[in-house]
């Protein structure tokens, strides 16, 4: 067992943004997160991640108790992310950008390693040839791909994908997706967020649904899929309901 969230709980002011969100994620596991805007899924990779302190609840790292470390340590441990809006280091290069992943997070590389472990991965992940490339000049799907890229880098165990495929069309989503296998081929577990339901369907081990802060479905995608209250959920953001009512006409 990689994770494990138990009953956790989140509020800000009189908003409760988590409420008791209890799931595991397993080893090489890819677990998908959906919910419409403002259901907490963002708030939810904060919580595990170290960036907001908890109300209530725990979560555990490989059976380690982590609830009361810091996003840093947290980040040495193998936890790694990307985030919805994508926040390269402007002035600094592509390489740069991603060196800082490596000298920050679980691998601790010194900086000539970090170096070599930014070349491997910009290969990886498809940004070949941009390595001095100022980071702000790369556009929206490079940014997407460097911010992967600099969360790669950090040698995770974990690593959480915040809207990765937002914003880029569908070769570039198909390539997207093609990188998010491989990532699991390579160990490492994934847990992600995504709008697009066509794809998080077809990638996923597994779904979990929220909205307004409580789990309300998981399971298989086909389970999730045809849950009434997911179904039901998803009538509030039509644009949604109508992707997620499409997923579910192809698959019949």
């Amino acid at each position: 067992m990689i994770l494990q969230v138990e009953e956790v709980t989140k509020t800000f002011g009189g908003l409760v943004a988590l409420s008791d969100v209890t799931f595991q994620v397993e080893e090489r596991e890819i677990l998908g997160v959906i919910g419409p805007n403002g259901a907490g899924k963002t708030t939810l990779f904060n919580a595990i991640s170290g960036v907001f302190k908890i109300d209530k609840g725990k979560v555990r790292f490989k059976g380690r108790n982590i609830t009361s470390l810091s996003s840093n340590v947290r980040a040495r441990l193998g936890i790694a992310r990307t985030h919805q809006i994508v926040k390269p280091l402007n002035d600094l290069s592509v390489t740069e950008n991603v060196m800082v992943g490596a000298c920050f997070g679980k691998g601790n590389f010194s900086l000539s390693a970090a170096r070599k472990k930014a070349a491997e991965v910009l290969e990886f992940v498809g940004l070949k040839g941009k390595e001095d490339t100022l980071a702000g000049k790369l556009n929206v799907p490079e940014k997407k791909r460097l911010e992967m890229a600099r969360a790669l880098a950090s040698d995770p165990i974990l690593i959480m994908l915040d809207e990765v495929l937002a914003g880029l069309n569908p070769m570039e989503v198909a390539s997207m997706l093609e990188v998010i296998k491989a990532i699991r081929d390579k160990g490492i577990t994934i847990l992600m967020i995504e709008h697009l339901m066509h794809a998080i369907m077809n990638v996923s081990d597994r779904v979990m649904a929220l909205v307004y802060g409580r789990k309300i479905s998981e399971g298989t995608p086909e389970k999730v899929a045809n849950d009434p209250q997911v179904v039901e959920a998803y009538l509030g953001d039509p644009e949604l309901a109508i992707k997620l009512f499409k997923d579910k006409r192809k698959r019949g």
